[in-house]
């Protein structure tokens, strides 16, 4: 019996490799015939790697780049991170494919180093079993996929810092520092690092106040952490400190809610994570972990041992939990929002309810906790055939459970469905290949027939994202961090269509980070489906607007019923057979200045 459970996790781990065998070949069949997700993925950072892989601008310095009008390189990833590195050697998709892989991998391999660090008290081959199939769980969810590696991360930098704070030799200790100084290259400051550094000064602060032990060790990290940032992402901080741009986010307004609405955001964190982080902890993982909590307080209480309960990391865990929902949810309170935002100033336009980004690494730690100590229990209780059954199985079912779900960045999940609807039913889904969203070869085709030279275009019907992927510069696009300069002189071209359609209006004006071209009279004019709704309507425009903005060109998804009247000439209309898009292509008569 030992023998075989001493074999569990070679098994696991043999798992582990045939799935992302299977994966690769799965992408290398399909090709750019996968469905990828769209949203703030092929819209936003695809193109951006896009852009300055071909115009060579991962390294340079005071640039600007051919979207929204040439905004500077120093508003766009690091060159010094790992996702840029994959695009600056791959071609987009296998560089796309290749982040996917690695996230798997970074994300199984931290959790297992973290947790064989962090356990005390072994359980056999079980425990490293349940340990090996969360952190592949952990690995699996479906992260915002540009930031997937960051978020699959997260158990590493803490078991940098607990092996720097174990090490008793000076080598070794600077071995560690020297790991945690290069951490920046798989995480992001914004997202995750500000964070990072903040609950380790709170530890920090935490040890000096409760303890008075001063952690000489830690008050390194936090510097050397931060220097890490500073130099990995120097371009940001040198935006931050040393620019006196004046960005959208300065007059963003992330909203207000009541404190009932708090609450349910708070609860929404909680239960399925925030923005851009769907751990569905509320399938499996969320159900045990609640049940084990009650049994467990429910024993502390009886005995009385609240030293016991407050020391135990599964309910800090579950308090970080909490916490990090709460503060998810108080972001969105103005009222909140403006306090800190008034005691630590550089915060304004922060989005600090990011907290909730830490969540599903929480969620699957606890799980992971919750299973191993129901094996040491069986084990203890001569109940270990099934339970051990039973707990190998638990992280297979969440495994399960993340694969085979339907969210938005379960790209796998929809390619694959897509596929089997093709094979089965002879017919293609509504949604968009990778080939079809980008069609490079129409776009090609309209460039050489029009002579496109570089000058500057807008978008109509279509995400600017598509343009820039395929060479064409543009005066709109999708950026979170811009001037707010350029906001205001963007928004008089598109002011016709705002008065006659509020919703947008309020949108564009509350936020503005898709700067587009919308429509007076649809709420949702772009869509990346193969039934285009949209055939020939109006399109509302100041052409002056747009003249002052050198556009020379609108690449259009619709026939424009008002080009005349909007100073506009149909310079072609174009189809390709790979490409499920018609393609107008309008001039503004008298405009347009080449990009520089």
């Amino acid at each position: 019996m030992e023998t075989k459970r001493e074999n569990l996790p070679r098994l696991a781990a043999l798992f582990i490799g045939i799935y992302l065998i299977l994966v690769l070949l799965f992408y290398m069949i399909t090709g750019e015939n996968a469905r990828i997700a769209v949203p703030d993925n092929l819209d936003l950072f695809q193109p951006q790697f896009q852009m300055l892989k071909e115009n060579g601008l991962f390294f340079a310095s005071g640039a600007e780049v051919p979207f929204l009008h040439g905004v500077t390189r120093d508003d766009l990833p690091s060159q010094f991170w790992l996702p840029s590195l994959l695009y600056m050697v791959l071609p987009p998709f296998a560089a796309y494919v290749a982040n996917y892989i690695l996230k798997v991998v970074i994300g199984t391999v931290s959790f297992v180093l973290l947790a064989k660090e962090l356990r005390a008290q072994q359980a056999g081959g079980v425990a490293d079993t349940i340990i090996l199939l969360c952190g592949f769980c952990y690995g699996l969810v479906n992260f915002f996929p540009t930031f997937g590696i960051c978020f699959s991360s997260i158990p590493l930098i803490l078991y940098l810092l607990i092996r720097l704070e174990k090490e008793e030799s000076g080598r070794g200790t600077l071995k560690w520092y020297l790991l945690v100084f290069c951490y920046p290259l798989i995480s992001y400051f914004s997202y995750f690092g500000l964070f990072i550094l903040a609950y380790m000064a709170v530890y920090w602060l935490g040890e000096l106040v409760i303890k008075r032990r001063f952690d000489r060790r830690l008050f390194i990290a936090i510097i050397v952490l931060s220097a890490g940032f500073i130099l990995f992402e120097y371009r940001l901080f040198a935006s931050m400190l040393l620019s006196d741009t004046v960005t959208i986010r300065s007059v963003a307004d992330m909203g207000d809610l009541s404190a009932a609405q708090v609450v349910s955001s708070a609860w929404f964190a909680f239960k399925e994570g925030g923005m851009h982080e769907s751990g569905l902890q509320q399938k499996l993982v969320m159900p045990v972990c609640l049940i084990w909590f009650v049994l467990q307080n429910v024993r502390y209480l009886k005995t009385r041992d609240l030293r016991g309960a407050a020391g135990d990391i599964f309910n800090r865990i579950m308090a970080l939990l909490v916490f990090n929902s709460a503060i998810y949810g108080l972001y969105y309170s103005k009222a909140f929002r403006g306090l800190v935002e008034k005691l630590v100033p550089p915060l304004t336009g922060w989005q600090f309810g990011r907290t909730s980004f830490f969540n599903a690494f929480l969620w699957y730690g606890a799980f992971c906790i919750v299973l191993i100590r129901i094996a040491r229990y069986a084990r203890r209780e001569s109940l270990s055939r099934l339970l051990t059954a039973l707990v190998c199985l638990a992280p297979l079912a969440a495994a399960a459970v993340i694969l085979l779900s339907d969210t938005t960045y379960n790209d796998l999940y929809h390619t694959a469905h897509a596929q089997a609807n093709q094979l089965l039913r002879g017919k293609a889904e509504e949604s968009l290949t990778y080939r079809e969203f980008y069609s490079e070869k129409l776009f090609e085709k309209a460039k050489q027939d029009i002579g496109y030279g570089g000058e500057w275009s807008a978008a109509y019907g279509f995400y600017p994202a598509i343009l820039e992927y395929d060479g064409i510069a543009t005066i709109d696009g999708y950026l979170g961090f811009y001037p707010l300069e350029y906001k205001e002189k963007f928004r008089r071209a598109i002011a016709p269509a705002l008065e006659k359609n509020e919703g947008s209006a309020a949108y564009f004006d509350s936020w503005g980070a898709r700067c587009y071209l919308y429509s007076g009279v649809s709420p949702i004019i772009v869509e990346p489906v193969r039934t285009y709704a949209h055939e020939n309507e109006e399109i509302d425009i100041d052409p002056a607007a747009l003249r002052e903005l050198d556009c020379r060109y609108i690449f259009s998804r619709i026939c424009l019923t008002n080009a005349e009247e909007k100073d506009l000439t149909l310079r072609g209309t174009y189809t390709d057979e790979e490409s499920p898009y018609i393609l107008y292509v309008y001039e503004l008569d008298g405009a347009g200045q080449q990009v520089k």
